[in-house]
């Protein structure tokens, strides 16, 4: 998620805007009838080369061209939803659950189910559950009925933490088990913030997180959520919500284990993680071919737990979508099928450390192999099978009334308001928001 940090210059936005229009549009045939698809999506150069790669093979077995047009991830949703404005949609796609509903309602989207049970049928069971059920939708809920996409990757959302600097300052390592407790955290957390050369000022720090990508863990572990059960309530006004809020902020005001405000904006806490500064941070899949070269040694473990004593975190996922305006909706879901599925591209994609194996099988063999980091693997397929959850906007119609916590969140991040009153004041707007969203869903 760190990805999203990237901004681009307005000019240099409408550039690619124009490049990523005119590269789009439906599926056409040359006069030698050989089909061209295109195929949008967002990365980095680690993940392009890997798609090129797995690509150029899907190309050769199937007599099929494909236009790959990538963005960065901040740009994707703009430039696709320009595509679709435009009438020049992609003919293969990436998707996010969230957007589902509103792309199947609209027709933007095709019900690749029919074509999933074909002479080439997919086997749905070596595929995870979680990755498969966050494309279905009956027409009023998620999770069930016809498949929209298929599965890209499911993104297990860890925590990792330095092993060099636990060594250097004589801590003992933490457990790949069981999870430090909130107070355990902030003890060792304050053991790692070092002035490690004398002068004055701190050089490294126990950690440094994202309230809008790090909160969830702390606030499920603790008993809170966003939602009730069949999400027509917004439920951030609860003591257990408060408390872990609360403790997120404490971290930096009351601990004083992250980097100052002022430290932050000198350098942020992912290039300072880069560097060896901070002691636990985030790891998704998408790093691993990144933190592959750091200059110290890492691994996985669990987030810590608040009162329920159990870890928690998100599993973020990415589908694969078919235009519903393709020209050649064979071909397009043969390539959503081939990006998925295939063992060869997938093995492209995992030896490139952009994400875990999609298929069961194929996970079990990688979380043995020992030459690659994380030692921990174990600990993305625990998350993805056990523990793992979709974040809250994940399953409504829009996520306009979760984007709502965090947009003046900032007082209380800066320690001037507590919790428990910001989240009083936030639960109104929230509710809104949802009720809008569960109306247009045709829910409530």
């Amino acid at each position: 998620m760190m990805k999203l940090r990237f901004k681009t210059g307005v000019v240099a936005a409408a550039a690619a805007m124009a490049l990523v229009l005119g590269g789009c549009g439906g599926a056409g045939t040359d006069a030698g009838g050989t089909t061209t698809l295109t195929f949008m999506f967002r990365g980095n150069a680690d993940e392009k080369a890997a798609y090129t790669k797995a690509i150029a093979e899907f190309e050769k077995a199937n007599d099929v061209k494909v236009n790959m047009v990538v963005t960065t991830p901040d740009d994707y949703s703009t430039k696709l939803k320009a595509a679709i404005a435009g009438k020049k949609v992609p003919d293969v796609f990436y998707v996010d659950p969230g957007s589902v509903q509103a792309y199947v309602k609209t027709g933007v989207i095709k019900d690749m189910s029919p074509m999933l049970e074909g002479a080439d049928p997919v086997d749905l069971d070596n595929i995870w559950p979680y990755g498969v059920d966050s494309y279905r939708f009956d027409g009023k809920l998620m999770g069930q009925g016809s498949i929209y996409a298929l599965p890209k990757d499911v993104g297990p959302f860890s925590f990792g933490y330095n092993k060099t600097m636990f060594e250097k300052a004589g801590i003992p390592l933490p457990s790949k088990d069981k999870p430090y407790t909130f107070d355990e955290f902030v003890a060792v957390a304050k053991q790692l913030t070092q002035d490690t050369n004398g002068d004055g000022k701190l050089d490294q720090w126990g950690t440094g997180l994202n309230v809008q990508w790090n909160l969830q863990p702390f606030v499920w572990s603790n008993g809170g959520d966003w939602l009730n059960e069949d999400r027509t309530k917004v439920t951030v006004d609860t003591p257990e919500f408060a408390e872990a809020l609360q403790w997120f902020a404490d971290l930096q005001n009351v601990a004083k284990v992250t980097p100052s405000v002022g430290e932050a904006q000198t350098l942020d806490t992912y290039q300072r993680w880069m560097q060896g500064q901070i002691g636990f941070f985030p790891v998704g899949p998408w790093d691993v071919s990144t933190y592959e070269k750091l200059p110290f040694d890492w691994d996985l473990i669990p987030y810590p737990a608040g009162a329920t004593g159990k870890t928690a975190t998100w599993t973020g996922t990415l589908g694969i979508a078919v235009s519903n305006s393709t020209k050649s909706p064979e071909q397009a879901v043969e390539l959503a099928k081939y990006l998925s599925t295939n063992e060869e591209a997938q093995q492209s994609l995992v030896d490139a450390g952009v994400q875990i194996p999609n298929l069961i099988d194929m996970a079990e063999e990688w979380v043995a192999e020992s030459t690659t980091k994380p030692e921990n693997k174990q600990e993305f397929l625990d998350i993805v099978q056990d523990y793992g959850r979709a974040l809250p906007a994940n399953n409504t119609y829009s996520a306009e009334w979760y984007d709502e916590l965090f947009k003046n969140i900032q007082p209380v991040l800066d320690g001037k308001k507590t919790a428990a009153e910001y989240l009083k004041e936030e639960q109104p707007k929230m509710q809104k928001y949802l009720d809008q969203a569960n109306q247009a869903a045709g829910i409530g």
